[in-house]
């Protein structure tokens, strides 16, 4: 499509949005125009995501989302699309002219990704005959007909293609804006079957029993109610409360952070229990048996307390607990600027490869999201953390990435953002807490720079002798 082309069709657009006359058959042209602008615009995009790629020193994942303000993962999906349009040169010219929707390339990016290389090669090699296909049909028409291709490009038998969905099966969480926890998960249909049987029993258990108030009164609402309660006696059991306060599996590792760094003063103490939703302290004693969470302060990037022991030096190659506790009340998510992922699901990374001397210490532990720690692995990347871990991460091709010592003041999307539980004064409570195991801390295969001058002072490195810092909450 010619620039042309594409403001005569923006002028229909505005022309019909500005006409309080307009009837069915103008309005519906004037959002098929719009479809084919914004179809023209993505291509475009696309290839200003390829000239990102090829500047030397330049992530095309930050640029976009530093410049259209989406989050990095919207910015990766850009980048596969490209990818897509630069391997198969119809479905680009197709998208162009406003014949497809990005949707439809989307597709097509998600059947390449379920096939091998020289399988890929081949769908894409069709690539006049998927474009017509994708020209007369709708994106979920079309994606459709990309899983017949799939199958029949994959040549499997019904044993092995259960094999393969059972490799795919894949489970992922997150927190959404009203701070609910939510769940998505695909599995291979034999598990799918199973899983969806007990749904439909604890979900009919609840139905006879009859439903908790409140509940919705929609009747599709309710039954989507039943199920998510359903779903939590499957996981948690049928009891009222989740767990007993003091039993070893309603344990959840409760960190009170006190941050004094000035920026961050105005925020009081915050309780970290895992996911970034608030919870009142009086539910996290009652559910889960949290009766003394540990304390730790810091400042400026700086552990000033925590209680255990927080430099193994050479003795072992895994974080303890006390290093992931202590790392936790620092971050709240990935080390990596822009990186949402929360610190719970996050691996702890040896900036000194271990191999090459690095230490199992504080100053030398930086968490790190799946994402970027392949990332660190396969595009070797030099990362270099000072002395009040202001954090330095220089690309293959010479992209520098920064940031500013960690806090939970951070804006959203920066390394330390992250919300938590607010601590408030009251009474003081007091009670013991179980460990919870050892998780390792993998190898790194390039070496980051060895850390310098570190900062000690009015830091406690150990919990032998140390006295153990209360705080008060209330109820």
């Amino acid at each position: 499509m010619q620039l042309s082309a594409a403001i005569e069709r923006l002028e229909r657009v505005v022309a019909a949005t500005g006409s309080p006359d307009a009837g069915l058959r103008e309005i519906s042209a004037a959002l098929a125009a719009s479809r084919e602008v914004q179809s023209f615009l993505a291509s475009h995009d696309a290839e200003l995501t390829r000239m990102l790629s090829a500047l030397p020193g330049t992530s095309p994942e930050t640029a976009i989302a530093e410049a259209t303000r989406c989050s990095l993962g919207e910015a990766d999906r850009q980048r596969e699309r490209a990818d897509t349009l630069d391997a198969v040169e119809a479905i680009s010219d197709a998208l162009s002219d406003g014949a497809i929707s990005p949707g439809h390339v989307d597709a097509l990016t998600r059947a390449g990704r379920q096939l091998e290389a020289e399988q890929r090669a081949e769908l894409f090699d069709q690539g006049d005959e998927l474009a017509d296909a994708a020209s007369g049909s709708s994106a979920a028409d079309f994606d459709r007909l990309l899983k017949r291709k799939v199958r029949s490009l994959q040549r499997e038998s019904g044993e092995e293609r259960l094999e393969r969905q059972r490799r795919n099966s894949r489970l992922r969480t997150w927190i959404d804006g009203e701070e609910m926890f939510n769940i998505s998960g695909r599995f291979d249909p034999a598990t799918g079957s199973l899983l969806a049987r007990r749904l439909r029993e604890a979900a009919g258990s609840i139905i006879a029993d009859g439903v908790p108030e409140p509940a919705p009164s929609d009747p599709l609402e309710r039954r989507r109610h039943v199920d998510a309660l359903a779903l939590s006696r499957l996981v948690l059991g049928s009891s009222d409360r989740l767990a007993r306060p003091g039993s070893d599996r309603s344990r959840i590792d409760a960190v009170v952070v006190i941050d004094t760094t000035q920026s961050a003063a105005d925020v009081g103490p915050v309780i970290d229990h895992g996911i970034p939703a608030e919870l009142p302290f009086s539910v996290l004693q009652e559910l889960f048996g949290v009766e003394s969470p540990d304390v730790v302060v810091v400042a400026n990037g700086v552990v000033l307390h925590a209680p255990g022991k927080l430099d193994l030096e050479r003795s072992t190659r895994l974080a303890n607990r006390a290093q992931r506790r202590a790392l936790r009340a620092l971050y709240a998510t990935c080390a990596v600027p822009g990186c949402t992922v929360h610190y719970d699901r996050c691996k702890l990374h040896h900036v000194v490869w271990w191999r090459h001397g690095g230490r199992t210490d504080l100053d030398n532990l930086l968490p790190v999201c799946q994402h970027h720690h392949t990332r660190l692995h396969d595009e070797r990347w030099k990362v270099t953390l000072d002395p009040s871990r202001e954090l330095t991460i220089t690309t293959r091709g010479g992209q520098i990435m920064q940031t500013g010592p960690p806090t939970r003041r951070s804006a959203p999307g920066q390394s330390g953002a992250g919300r938590s539980t607010p601590c408030q004064s009251g009474s003081r409570q007091s009670g013991s807490r179980h460990p919870i195991p050892d998780e390792p801390v993998p190898d790194e295969p390039i070496p980051g720079r060895p850390v310098s001058g570190r900062s000690k002072a009015g830091r406690s490195r150990s919990g032998q002798g140390v006295r153990r810092t209360s705080v008060s909450l209330r109820r």
